[in-house]
């Protein structure tokens, strides 16, 4: 049998109890470390807070249902997510697929079926990330491995809060991410208060790593959307394991 690698935790949403405990035990004999939450708003808040290594998501949920749950778990949520519904419709399939869904099991399933998905999801993932370690943007480099920016030989020292900020941003470069996206990355599903705390920020760090924090040039605004962390041809010595 093959076992998951070390402090893989795996988070189940599913209100079904007993799906939960054979989900749970099954993974756990695996080699995973398991959370199982039973409604979606929990799973949004474990989510955030436990930030795991992959999401099992049930779709029919009370309260919030699983499809809305999957969409914004994957408005921040980089990690795979992986459906597991009796729903077997093509049509509820593609829907969960284009909402963020990595991969789709129709219940009832085999155990070693579960395990063998979660596993190549969790190796895609990791390779993805090996591929994006480092990002060198003209003078400035930042290491997500190291959680470090520097200035050509000099470190910039990012509060946490910022280089989360950052982080979300460069992970996405030269595409808009929206302020929903980026709240609720850094600061979890309940993050309403934090929406000007967010400018601030921004503010913070295009002074720390910008030529002209007046004009910026890599962190841009679009307005009423969100930002984008630009990466101009001529700058970008590209992206490094």
């Amino acid at each position: 049998m093959m076992s998951a690698a070390p402090s893989q935790r795996v988070l189940i949403i599913d209100d079904d109890e007993g799906v939960r405990r054979f989900v749970t035990t099954a993974l756990t004999r695996q080699g995973f470390e398991s959370l199982a939450v039973e409604t979606g708003e929990q799973g949004l808040t474990a989510a955030a807070e436990q930030q795991p290594s992959a999401v099992i998501l049930d779709l029919s949920l009370p309260g919030l249902g699983g499809l809305e749950i999957c969409r914004r778990i994957r408005a921040w949520y980089e990690g795979p997510i992986l459906v597991i519904s009796a729903n077997g419709e093509e049509s509820t399939i593609v829907q969960a697929l284009d909402l963020g869904a990595d991969d789709y099991l129709t219940k009832p399933f085999r155990v070693n079926e579960l395990a063998a998905r979660l596993r190549a999801l969790l190796r895609r993932a990791a390779a993805d990330e090996e591929q994006l370690m480092v990002i060198e943007v003209g003078p400035i480099t930042v290491d997500l491995a190291q959680r470090r920016v520097f200035h050509g030989d000099t470190e910039t020292r990012l509060t946490k809060t910022e280089f989360d900020i950052l982080a979300c941003l460069v992970r996405r470069q030269n595409r808009v991410v929206t302020a929903e996206t980026i709240l609720a990355s850094v600061w979890g599903p309940h993050h309403g208060e934090y929406a000007q705390t967010l400018r601030v920020h921004i503010g913070h760090i295009r002074r720390k790593i910008e030529p002209l924090p007046s004009s910026p040039r890599y962190i841009i605004t679009e307005p009423g959307i969100g930002y984008r962390f630009s990466i101009p041809d001529d700058k970008a010595s590209g992206a490094y394991a």
